[in-house]
């Protein structure tokens, strides 16, 4: 009798290899053994990969598998028509032999296609206990009796038997259970993935691996940093600015011999917060043994700046050891082939570069693709760039899940920003309102020879003054402003809303630059670009932007004005002023009451939170005590568990019930419901590059691989979707692929606003210009 197969694929010669199941079965328990040992729960892994694929053993799937018109090599996959399902034998083979505790196996081996399921039904999503218990009970007991009458291996049934399940070793016990579980399942998750992969793609399965290690890392790193330090040592002596930025380098270096746990960086703005934090996590990793470091950002926008320093900073190691990821250069969750699952990326290289919406997403994810990598967060240092960014709505199932991260899975986490948020549990007579936040946080800025604390730090790189509104009550017009503006040579004006960008742009003389989220990313690159160019060879510039120059964006204007927003966003924009210190007195910020206008609800609350803060105050509004006050205010007004994340994880002592699948749902950062993103053509800011007009013709030709959909984010703009489907009656825009929309018309894209589509004045004037 032909022995059971698992997989099969086509050699060159046109012939059939077989991948044996019980092979598999222990390929697969072997790795999730391996990677789940980290947090000390390799023999739960174990026993999920041996009985994960016991429902293949049965006669219906061979025989799918084997059927006469070939073999068939994604029949391992469930979930479409003719498909033969095998992922509830071994579930239900948990349960019948541990009872209760086995629900832990059974949510990890019923959903390792699927994704993790609600135990009992919610949201009219299927339930895990209705497959296993009710409606479809029958069919649960004939795929586990099928598969035991067709004789596996006596070892495969039962490696049960000694196994003795104790709840109390949970990490976080019932607080930390539902993290627990989506850690095994990315271990589960990912030894099947890689096991399948060596079988069915053994070139793919040769490339994994082989990354320099963190002590080759950090040799790299300091020689970039010493070949730095004499290039500046090169033009004379270092600038005050310099001097500092190379203390808190000094600093994080040292305190990197510290136990590992919870950090805190706070560097004002321009202080070189991404090399020195690079430089404490890659000496704490190399001191402790981690294994990675994960940078994580909080856009899109400022990612590649980002991994682009980390990739000169390791230039010439190989393979290259920077990951950039983010959502958005995600496969379609709705296709799940061989072919997507196996170019989904585990976090396996040793720096990965991502952004808030992957990293906390994935924390609390179902779906396997997602879920996959979150084994390779274990024994790592993760770094919060622009920590004050987390989003309010979320932000205690966030701080449960770091609390849990530091204390029970090896994590070392570093929130990094200028303007630290008040994370730190508080209690208020209204217990709705309180926070389980992180304690014990340790700042790295502190007790250095030169450097004694952060309000040291803030006074030794203070560049700016700002002058605050007269009258908190009193909105400015949009014509004075622009009247005021133009007064200036050189200014930098952030407003809160793309609206208000486009209403005083207007406004604004000929060569004033635009910058806001309705320009492609390619678009503000190039614009940002222009910018620095100008000003460092003395010319006038003039820019109207929005929020998004707040983070990331080394610009360095003399005066920066600003629309009342949060104390946090006000000294973001300050460090667009006077950034190196060159100046021979101090920069100049402006904060302005913008004309009234509807806001997004957090900058709304923001900005009431800095009104209340700042109403009244003398003395400097970018005092860094201040901060403390602001963040208590704001986050008191927000719900900071608006979706009800932590009740919908909250594990029934008794059931073992979790709604995995409803909370990954609602735990979502940024909501595609209400937008749609399209590709724009922007062919550069003298209309001469064609490149996504060749990428666009790719996509035609060849379909929508993984790389080309990473290269067009670069030509996408993220747009309220009612203004999408207008488009697509009127035949501006077309949907080239599910969800995928590309710009068709010829006008509708300005090198000056970006994407001008509904806006007729600008219309009129775009085509007055061509």
């Amino acid at each position: 009798m032909a022995s059971p197969i698992a997989h099969v694929r086509q050699t060159e010669t046109g012939e059939f290899a077989i991948h044996d199941l019980a092979e598999h079965l222990h390929g697969v328990a072997g790795l999730g053994h391996e990677f789940a040992e980290a947090f000390g729960s390799g023999d739960w892994a174990y026993l999920a990969g041996i009985w994960h694929d016991l429902g293949k053993y049965r006669e219906r799937f061979q025989r799918y598998i084997r059927r006469s018109s070939g073999y068939d090599p994604e029949a391992h996959i469930e979930g479409k028509p003719g498909k033969a399902p095998h992922s509830t034998a071994g579930a239900l083979l948990a349960c019948d032999q541990f009872k209760e505790t086995g629900r832990i196996l059974a949510y990890l081996i019923a959903g390792h296609h699927a994704g993790l399921a609600n135990w009992y039904a919610i949201d009219q999503n299927p339930s895990l206990d209705d497959r296993l218990n009710g409606t479809r009970r029958e069919d649960a007991r004939k795929e586990l009796q099928e598969a035991i009458n067709a004789g596996p291996p006596h070892e495969i049934l039962a490696a049960g038997n000694a196994f003795r399940p104790d709840l109390r070793q949970v990490p976080g016990l019932k607080e930390g259970f539902a993290l627990w579980i989506r850690m095994l399942f990315s271990c589960l998750v990912d030894a099947d993935f890689l096991d399948t992969e060596a079988f069915m793609d053994e070139g793919k399965a040769e490339r994994r691996g082989g990354y320099p290690e963190i002590p080759a890392l950090l040799e790299c790193f300091d020689r970039y940093m010493k070949e730095m330090a004499d290039r500046l040592a090169e033009k004379g002596p270092l600038t005050p600015v310099n001097l500092l930025r190379t203390d808190i380098l000094r600093q994080c270096r040292k305190r990197a011999a510290e136990a590992p746990g919870l950090f805190s960086l706070t560097v004002p703005t321009g202080g070189g917060k991404t090399l020195s934090s690079m430089a404490f996590a890659l000496e704490h990793a190399k001191r402790h043994g981690k294994r990675r470091v994960i940078y994580v950002i909080p856009y899109t926008s400022i990612i590649e700046q980002t991994s682009d320093i980390f990739r000169q900073v390791f230039k010439g190691l190989e393979p290259d050891p920077v990951i950039e990821h983010h959502s958005n250069a995600e496969t379609d969750a709705s296709e799940e082939t061989l072919k997507s699952r196996l170019a989904c990326e585990n976090w396996d290289a040793p720096i990965v570069v991502t952004t808030n919406v992957q990293f906390f997403e994935s924390l609390f994810a179902a779906r396997t693709s997602r879920c996959r990598k979150l084994h390779n967060i274990v024994n790592s240092v993760v770094v919060l760039d622009e920590a004050q960014l987390l989003p309010p709505e979320f932000l205690q199932p966030i701080l449960d899940a770091l609390n849990l991260l530091a204390r029970h899975y090896g994590v070392s986490v570093v929130l990094s920003t200028a303007t630290q948020p008040a994370l730190s549990t508080r209690e208020y007579f209204d217990p709705g309102q309180n926070l389980r936040g992180l304690n014990d946080v340790r700042e790295l800025m502190k007790g250095g020879p030169f450097i004694h604390d952060p309000d040291d730090l803030y006074r030794a790189l203070k560049r700016v003054d700002v002058t605050l509104p007269a009258d908190w009550n009193t909105p400015v017009t949009w014509e004075s402003l622009a009247g005021e503006l133009q007064e200036h040579d050189s200014v930098l004006c952030i407003v809160n809303r793309r609206r208000d960008a486009r209403e005083l742009f207007k406004l604004m003389p000929e060569g004033t630059l635009h910058l806001s989220a309705l320009m492609c990313g390619a678009h503000r690159s190039d614009v940002i670009r222009l910018i620095k160019e100008r000003l460092k060879a003395g010319e006038s510039v003039r820019v109207i932007s929005t929020q998004i120059v707040d983070c990331g964006v080394d610009l360095d204007f003399p005066l920066v004005y600003r629309a009342l927003a949060g104390v946090d966003s006000i000294a973001q924009s300050a460090g667009r002023c006077n950034r190196e210190g060159l100046l021979e007195t101090p920069g100049q910020v402006v904060v302005f009451v913008p004309p009234p206008g509807r806001l997004p609800d957090l900058v709304k609350k923001g900005a009431q939170a800095a009104i209340s803060t700042l109403h009244g105050h003398q003395g400097d509004p970018l005092n860094r005590a201040l901060f403390a006050r602001y963040f208590e205010q704001f986050y008191y007004a927000c719900r900071l568990d608006e979706h009800g994340i932590g009740e919908l994880l909250k594990v029934d002592g008794h059931s073992l019930a979790i709604n995995f699948r409803t909370a990954a749902e609602k735990f979502r950062l940024i909501r595609n419901e209400d937008s749609a993103t399209v590709v724009v053509r922007y062919h550069g800011l003298d209309d001469s590059d064609d490149t996504v007009d060749a990428l666009l013709g790719k996509l035609r030709k060849d379909g929508p691989e993984r790389w080309l959909m990473r290269k067009l984010q670069r030509y996408a703009v993220s747009v309220p979707r009612h203004d999408v489907q207008r488009w697509v009656q009127l035949g501006d825009v077309q949907e080239w692929q599910p969800g995928l929309f590309v710009q068709v018309c010829d006008v509708g894209y300005s090198n000056e606003l970006g994407l001008v589509m509904g806006d007729e004045e600008a219309l009129r004037s775009q085509v007055l210009i061509s």
